[in-house]
């Protein structure tokens, strides 16, 4: 009889064994395949189950989390959702995440290891942290300054503290609302379904991710090319420049806006933006060189991310001296975001370093812990110190008494360059206005500010003040929200 006892209970044991190794099978070595079911709702369910963290500018949320009591406990809000879309991005019960939203999701969500001082007993309990808060290098009132500034137009503002590659301004209009997209309902539905439609594209980050033609201010490039291979070593010499130039191989006239364009020395020709000198300069430097100094500036970087992806800038690297030409006074296939612009006028603001710009300056956890930091970002040195200089000469030029005088700041030095960018077919769109500029106040010993502006529906006429008189007030107000704080 206890024989039969003992054989019943080895039984039970090796039943419980098998019970346990199935158990373990199905909770350790199988568990991401149930968590990645589409039929599996409790990852989506403990997702929203807490309120998420929040995205932060000078210190105060710009996001929140609003408790609805249904099943997916908690939606995402938003304060000033147009304003900081371009930057915070949507996160969207529905549609997932987008910027910051989604770069940074699992600091927000509370899944990043490093928000709990134990990760692996989270893994094991399937814990989850509290979300933690994504702090931005934004400046509230240059954001402010540039969406009142595009208010009504199609275009783009980016500000870059050049010291540091701190992102200060990152506008993009028309905007939306991210939290029309939010929830689960059908009111999300359609308002992705609307937003989508709009021809205007919304939902268009133009501060990083639109290209444009960047026009004559592409001539800073030029002028650092010229200035750093020697081709000019004099601002005031005359440059042997015809007016009009036949670009080399073609029969193509190439023409000036305005008068007294012909054999102008640089200082004149940048003041004044003329097309022929910036065109004949370029193919004097030559396609190798004006690549190179190009890309210093990040022309042709597939890997920009602030920390979001950046849509590469383009300087075509297969061009014959004709299209070089054109090329150099930013047209033919030469594109730039907004964002790269202003990365130009910081490298000229800096002395001729390039800091990488960034958007985040740390995260930290519910208390307020940090949990990572931006640190000190890497610097090239895209021109010599000296070409930064007289570049720095030229610029303050054009607002003193050239085509940016709309940028002037009483107190403050304002250097800037003025752009009118052509498109379409046969050039029959409305050319962009753009305005690239940097500013020092009176008691900085550098600039502390660099901003590039596009407005793509100037309503100026299609002569280079058009991109004075629509984007320089903008660039100002940025530049003065800036010295002021």
């Amino acid at each position: 009889m206890t024989r039969y006892i003992r054989y019943a209970a080895v039984f039970c044991a090796l039943l419980l064994a098998a019970l346990l190794v199935n158990a373990a099978r199905v909770q350790v070595v199988q568990s991401g395949s149930y968590d990645d079911n589409p039929a599996n709702r409790r990852p989506t369910i403990a997702r929203y189950g807490q309120p998420r963290g929040d995205i932060l500018v000078d210190g105060r949320p710009v996001t929140g989390s609003k408790d609805t009591g249904e099943q997916l406990r908690y939606e995402r809000t938003y304060t000033d959702g147009p304003l900081y879309a371009p930057v915070t991005g949507f996160a969207s019960q529905v549609y997932g995440t987008t910027l910051l939203e989604h770069t940074e999701d699992g600091v927000l969500a509370g899944t990043d290891p490093l928000l709990t001082a134990f990760p692996l007993l989270n893994d094991l309990t399937r814990g989850r942290a509290a979300g933690g808060d994504v702090v931005t290098t934004l400046n509230r009132a240059a954001q402010r300054a540039a969406y009142a500034g595009l208010a009504g137009r199609k275009g783009a503002v980016a500000a870059i503290e050049p010291a540091t590659g701190r992102i200060l301004a990152l506008v993009s209009a028309p905007s939306y609302d991210p939290s029309l997209l939010s929830g689960n309902g059908r009111s999300v539905e359609r308002a992705w379904a609307r937003l989508n439609a709009d021809p205007d594209k919304p939902m268009l980050n133009r501060a990083v991710r639109q290209t444009y033609p960047p026009g004559s201010t592409f001539k800073v490039v030029t002028a650092a090319a010229a200035l750093d291979a020697g081709v000019v070593t004099d601002l005031d010499a005359p440059t042997d420049s015809p007016d009009p130039y036949r670009l080399p191989g073609t029969t193509t006239s190439l023409t000036n806006e305005g008068e007294g364009c012909a054999d102008a020395p640089l200082r004149d020709a940048f003041m004044w933006s003329c097309n022929t000198v910036f065109a004949k300069l370029g193919v004097r430097v030559g396609a190798e060189a004006m690549v190179a100094t190009a890309q210093s500036f990040g022309f042709n970087d597939t890997g920009v991310r602030i920390p979001f992806s950046v849509a590469p800038s383009t300087f075509d690297t297969s061009v014959d001296k004709a299209q070089l030409a054109l090329s150099s006074i930013g047209q033919y296939n030469t594109r730039a975001t907004p964002l790269q612009m202003a990365m130009v006028a910081a490298a000229v603001a800096n002395g001729g370093q390039l800091r990488a710009p960034y958007l985040v300056e740390r995260t930290t956890r519910a208390n307020g812990a940090t949990v990572g930091a931006a640190g000190s970002r890497p610097a090239r040195q895209v021109m010599y110190p000296s070409t930064a200089y007289r570049l720095r000469e030229l610029m303050t030029d054009v607002v003193r008494e050239g085509t940016g005088t709309n940028a002037a700041i009483p107190g403050a030095v304002v250097g800037g360059k003025t752009g009118t960018a052509q498109h379409g077919l046969g050039n029959s769109g409305t050319p962009y206005a753009w305005f690239v500029s940097w500013a020092k106040g009176a008691g900085d010993v550098e600039p502390s500010v660099a901003v590039a502006v596009v407005v793509e529906d100037a309503a100026a006429d299609r002569g280079e003040i058009s991109g004075g008189g629509d984007a320089a007030p903008i660039a100002r107000a940025v530049m003065e929200a800036v010295l002021r704080s």
